[in-house]
C-alpha cells in the first residue's frame, strides 16, 4: 500500500508543477483538486488496509483567454440624496457614475464604491451585508428596501437612492429611528410571566411554536412603517406595522401570561385603529413577512 501510494503521490508531481503555470483562480483551483484526488484514495486505502485502485491522472483543462478577460466597462448614473446639517446647503440629488461591472451586485455595494473612490463624505448605515440586522433600510427607486438585498438593474439607464420616506433624516441616508424605538419599547417586547423557570425553558407544544412563524423574522428595518401613510399621518400616536407586528407576536405567544393587559394597552383608536389596510406594508417587507395580516389579527383578538 505504501509503493501505491508514492506512485500516486508521483504521477501528482506534474499536476502540482503546473500549479505555478496556471493563469487563473478557476485553473489553479481545477489542478489542485486533481492533484488531491490523485493522492487521497491511496493514502485512505494505506491507512484503512484496504485495497483500492489508483486513481488515474486526467489531463490538466484548457481555459481559454477570452474566461478570464475583464469585463467591459458599464457605467451607470445613480442619483443619490445629499444633506449636511453643519452645511447651509439645501437637501439635494447628486448624481454619481459608476461603473456597475467592477462593483458587487447590490446597491450596498455601489454605495461602498462611492464611498471608497468618490466621495468619503457619504454617510449611510449598513452591518450585516445579509438582511439581517436592518440597518441599510433605504428607499431605492422609490420602495423601500434594503441596500444589501437590492439588485442593480444592469440595464436600467439609472437609480435613485434616498432615505426613508416621512423620517427626520440625521444626514444624507441615516434617519432617526429615536421615535420608532420607543414605540418598539412600549409594546414590552420580551417574555412576561409569573412563573420561575429556575434556569430551565418555557416549554410549549410544536403547534404554539408554529403560531410565531412570519412573526419572530421581522429585523425592525422600519421598512413597512415607512410605506404606510397612516404611519406618515400620525407618527406620533400610530404604532405602525413593524410595532404591531411585534405586538402580536408577543400576544399569541402560549408561553406568555400578561395577554389580556398587552391587547387592553392596544385598545386604543391611534395605536391600532389607524390601520386603514392599505398593505403597503407587505409589499415592501424585505423578509416577505405580512405585517397587515398581524394587525388584522390583533383587531380580531380585541373584538373577542
Amino acid at each position: 500500500e505504501i509503493s501505491r501510494t508514492r506512485r500516486s503521490c508521483n504521477n501528482s508531481i506534474p499536476l502540482i508543477s503546473s500549479l505555478e503555470e496556471s493563469n487563473s483562480l478557476e485553473e489553479y483551483t481545477y489542478i489542485s483538486m486533481q492533484a488531491l484526488r490523485n493522492i487521497r484514495g491511496p493514502i485512505t486505502a494505506a491507512l484503512r488496509g484496504v485495497r483500492e485502485p489508483v486513481a488515474t491522472v486526467e489531463a490538466p483543462r484548457v481555459f481559454s483567454a477570452a474566461a478570464n478577460a475583464p469585463k467591459p466597462v458599464k457605467m451607470m448614473d445613480f442619483q443619490v440624496y445629499r444633506w449636511n446639517p453643519d452645511s447651509e446647503d439645501k437637501p439635494s440629488m447628486k448624481t454619481y457614475q459608476v461603473d456597475v461591472n467592477a462593483c458587487g451586485p447590490m446597491f450596498l455595494d455601489v454605495l461602498f464604491k462611492i464611498k471608497d473612490e468618490q466621495d468619503s463624505s457619504l454617510t449611510f448605515r449598513r452591518s450585516c451585508r445579509e438582511g439581517i440586522c436592518g440597518s441599510c433600510s433605504m428607499n431605492i427607486n422609490g420602495q423601500n428596501t434594503l441596500a444589501c438585498l437590492c439588485k442593480i438593474d444592469k440595464d436600467a439607464p439609472s437609480a435613485m437612492i434616498a432615505p426613508l420616506p416621512h423620517m427626520h433624516v440625521v444626514k444624507d441616508l441615516v434617519v432617526d429611528m429615536s421615535n420608532f424605538y420607543a414605540q418598539y419599547k412600549s409594546i414590552k417586547p420580551w417574555l412576561q410571566t409569573s412563573a420561575d423557570p429556575k434556569g430551565k425553558e418555557h416549554f410549549q407544544t410544536k403547534e404554539d411554536r408554529a403560531l410565531i412563524d412570519g412573526l419572530y423574522e421581522c429585523i425592525l428595518c422600519a421598512c413597512c412603517s415607512t410605506s404606510c401613510p397612516s404611519y406618515w399621518w400620525n407618527t406620533d400616536k400610530y404604532l405602525g406595522p413593524a410595532v404591531l407586528l411585534q405586538a402580536y407576536r408577543w400576544v399569541i405567544d402560549s408561553r406568555d401570561e400578561n395577554t389580556n393587559e398587552r391587547l387592553a394597552e392596544l385598545d386604543d383608536p391611534f395605536k391600532l385603529y389607524r390601520c386603514h389596510t392599505i398593505m403597503n406594508c407587505s409589499k415592501v417587507c424585505p423578509k416577505g413577512l405580512n405585517p397587515g395580516k398581524s394587525v388584522a389579527k390583533l383587531k380580531q383578538k380585541l373584538l373577542h
